[in-house]
């Protein structure tokens, strides 16, 4: 099926809920990535921050091979060696205490709310079931993390939704603690670096702050780092460049290297919340997705974490102050840049010239493979300088 066809075909019969890239991407190794007409690009995109290690890669392609060959699918009414596994190395590298296996973001946030929610009915009372986030926030698109997103944009056509959420401005521990002291406030739920909200991290202060605050009115602390965790701010989850320990941690997108998986830990808070019935997943923990995960967090290491923050360090001070480039955000290897040009015409210029990178609302997102060549790295971001920084005609 040649990419006319292959367009025609998905404008007929998948729904229209993507304003997609006139490419048609058929493979990919590392971090290069090739269209039906044999074009090569360098991916600084990464899936939105899911191919941790890039395309292909051959540990992972040879997990998930061994695994699809072996058993791959039991449901959640057998126990299987991939999930136990997993389950302990994340509670190892993490100190939390339980995992429960989802498929997506959105699933491990509606989790880690359920959690919260079913924390404060046992502890405090049935009527403390709100859950606080910030304005400018992104978790999902079901209608309760929709609910939980800061953003109006995404709650136009689908109200009314799920009730319990309110969000406060990021950055100001006056507006939460107001919240916490007038209102029955179940669990707060904050993204360390603000992905969809433009690639914005939070203040440290304010993230130790709401961890005190947290303790101290007795609300489940939750992280979500769906996009955020897994190696990609240079410490194995963005929280722990801030030194503090949520009660509930979200993640998934590069958390199995490719493949659907959605995790949501639980602290010893929280730890028994759950019994049996009281949540599930069919698919949750799937031992090809497992496999996946396995073979990417065991790499995840600290040799791995300092090379991030090169990269990191590399590409702010190759676009800091340059023509065209107003401002540079983010950590680690979740950067947005902000450029004087319209960010879409920046990406088109640079799809145009072979590299891919994506938008942030205004800004233009970086999302690499934690493993990308300094080489492949340092050519895009010239492609990428020079599309922000070209005069425009």
């Amino acid at each position: 099926m040649n990419r006319l066809n292959i367009k025609r075909t998905d404008i007929e019969y998948i729904a229209h809920t993507y304003a997609r890239f006139d490419v048609t991407l058929v493979r990919g190794k590392g971090s290069l990535v090739w269209d039906e007409q044999g074009k090569e690009y360098i991916d600084l995109a990464t899936g939105i921050a899911v191919n941790t290690f890039g395309y292909a890669d051959d540990l992972w392609v040879d997990s998930v091979a061994k695994q699809a060959a072996t058993l791959q699918h039991t449901s959640n009414l057998y126990y299987t060696e991939p999930c136990v596994r997993l389950a302990k190395l994340l509670c190892l590298r993490t100190g939390m205490k339980k995992v429960f296996f989802s498929n997506s973001g959105a699933e491990a946030n509606e989790c880690a709310i359920k959690a919260a929610r079913k924390y404060a009915a046992e502890h405090k009372g049935a009527e403390f079931s709100t859950i606080v986030t910030l304005n400018n926030s992104f978790h999902g698109r079901t209608l309760t993390t929709l609910a939980a997103t800061g953003q109006e944009v995404f709650h136009k056509d689908f109200t009314p939704l799920t009730p319990g959420f309110v969000s406060v401005p990021a950055n100001d521990l006056a507006a939460a603690e107001e919240v916490f002291q007038t209102q029955k406030v179940a669990g707060f739920l904050m993204e360390i670096v603000q992905g969809e909200g433009g690639v914005l991290p939070l203040d440290s202060d304010y993230v130790t702050g709401m961890a005190k605050l947290c303790k101290q009115y007795d609300v489940v602390l939750m992280c979500d780092e769906v996009q955020c965790g897994n190696g990609r701010t240079g410490a194995l989850y963005a929280y722990m460049n801030y030194g503090i320990q949520p009660d509930v941690v979200s993640t998934a997108k590069g958390l199995a290297g490719g493949l659907p998986l959605g995790a949501t830990l639980l602290g010893e808070k929280v730890e028994h919340i759950f019994t049996p019935g009281s949540h599930g997943s069919t698919f949750g923990g799937n031992p090809v997705c497992a496999a996946a995960a396995i073979s990417i967090l065991e790499r995840l290491d600290d040799n791995l974490l300092k090379k991030v923050k090169r990269k990191s360090a590399l590409i702010f001070d190759m676009l800091t102050g340059q023509p065209g480039i107003e401002a540079v955000d983010g950590l680690g290897l979740m950067i947005g840049v902000k450029t004087k040009k319209d960010a879409g015409a920046v990406i088109q210029k640079c799809m145009e010239n072979g590299v891919l990178v994506i938008k942030a609302k205004d800004k233009v997102r970086l999302l690499p493979a934690l493993n990308i060549p300094d080489d492949l790295l340092k050519e895009a971001l010239i492609v990428l300088k020079n599309a922000a920084g070209e005069e425009e005609t």
